[in-house]
């Protein structure tokens, strides 16, 4: 018996009464959609609580007013939400995938993956989507009949796709893949069900990665002004943030640097979420009436910024770049979790049995392939703390990442 969640939805929302359903076939849920078990299961899996001590930018002892991957993926499901409900898209959904978006980042943040990318580059390499949909689909090991979490189709698309589309029309790897390949898992669950890596995947999804980059770009300019990193005065260089900053300070000429700072983010993150809204629903007055499936053929995205925002878009990013991610300390920090996971990586895959005995059980009979991401599943999965807990075991010094 299929149970309708029915409220008001555009008719090009994902329906979860409509889902393709998930790999192994379930009872349904009397009380929640299938997007909402989705949300659910997402949320009590180990991965995600590990969030909790993963490096958003910083690491996780340089403070506790910092964003860590957790606080960063909950902002990312909150914006997500307020995008999705004011397009009458799937907010289930959307939520879903913004909180399983960051499942398969390492520690340390993109180090940690870049690490694990450069010795896993014999095998295809590492990517965090990729890896998101491995623990999705087989890390978890929870329930009695399936491992994984045995999520709908639509979310183990939007968790591959959300960015965009990985293949051309023609079947070849878009630019981000032609070195070395779409990854194997991904290749692997589309050969179980298909999920048209050559098509945008569905508009919660894309909505999703939008709020992600308002997320991202606003609380690290939170961040990097609460730690000094640079001054309000160096923000105003970007137009879109200094046409705000001049807001402010009309209104209220007195008001204290921390108050400022506040309500700048929060200006910020309002003025991008109306912004995808309006463009969106410029964008989607195109598909009234249709399916959501006429948003996956479309040949663009359909979830967007205006170019107004493209252009703050980029601006922001370049003096993050600048000021923050390639700040001196940061730098100094990233240089030292560099060695922290190299020598994780080749100490384990010279010597298994300083693995879990659990992991040493699960490597009989494993191939060279099998056993690397193997090991890199285990390091992938640990916290920024037990990372450098476990470089102590192996090692007589450790950097402090300060």
């Amino acid at each position: 018996m299929n149970h309708r969640f029915d409220r008001w939805r555009a008719s090009y929302a994902s329906d979860p009464a409509q889902s393709r359903g998930r790999y192994y076939v379930e009872a349904h849920s009397p009380t929640r959609s299938e997007f909402q078990r989705d949300r659910d299961r997402i949320i009590h899996s180990t991965a995600f609580r590990r969030l909790k001590h993963k490096t958003q930018v910083f690491v996780f002892h340089e403070g506790d007013h910092f964003r860590t991957r957790l606080t960063h993926t909950i902002e990312v499901a909150q914006i997500a939400r307020s995008i999705t409900r004011a397009l009458g898209l799937d907010e289930d959904l959307a939520e879903a995938l913004a909180l399983s978006h960051d499942l398969g980042h390492t520690p340390f943040g993109h180090t940690g993956e870049d690490i694990l990318n450069e010795c896993l580059l014999p095998f295809g390499g590492f990517d965090h989507n990729a890896q998101a949909l491995r623990i999705v689909t087989r890390l978890e090991r929870r329930y009695p009949d399936f491992d994984g979490l045995n999520l709908t189709w639509e979310t183990r698309e939007g968790l591959v796709k959300h960015n965009g589309p990985l293949l051309d029309q023609a079947g070849n790897p878009l630019p981000k893949y032609q070195k070395s390949g779409v990854p194997s898992d991904i290749l692997i669950e589309d050969a179980q069900t298909p999920l048209e890596l050559a098509s945008f995947a569905g508009p919660e999804a894309q909505v999703a990665a939008l709020a992600d980059d308002i997320a991202y770009n606003t609380h690290d300019i939170d961040d990097g002004l609460r730690a000094g990193m640079f001054s309000l005065i160096e923000l105003a260089k970007i137009p879109f943030v200094s046409d705000i900053l001049m807001e402010i300070k009309e209104r209220w000429p007195n008001l204290e640097e921390t108050r400022i700072i506040h309500e700048l983010i929060r200006r910020l993150i309002t003025r991008f979420v109306e912004g995808v809204i309006h463009e969106s629903h410029l964008r989607l007055a195109a598909f009234k009436g249709l399916a959501v499936e006429a948003i996956r053929a479309a040949p663009h995205p359909v979830i967007a910024f205006s170019p107004a925002l493209v252009t703050a878009d980029k601006d922001i990013k370049a003096f993050l770049l600048a000021n923050m991610y390639r700040n001196p300390t940061v730098m100094r920090v990233r240089a030292q979790a560099e060695a922290v996971m190299r020598d994780l990586y080749l100490s384990l895959n010279a010597d298994q049995s300083l693995l879990p005995d659990d992991w040493q059980m699960r490597l009989k009979g494993a191939g060279e392939r099998e056993k690397a991401y193997h090991i890199a599943d285990y390091i992938a999965g640990m916290t920024d703390r037990f990372a450098l807990e476990e470089h102590r075991r192996l090692f007589d010094v450790t950097p402090d990442l300060r």
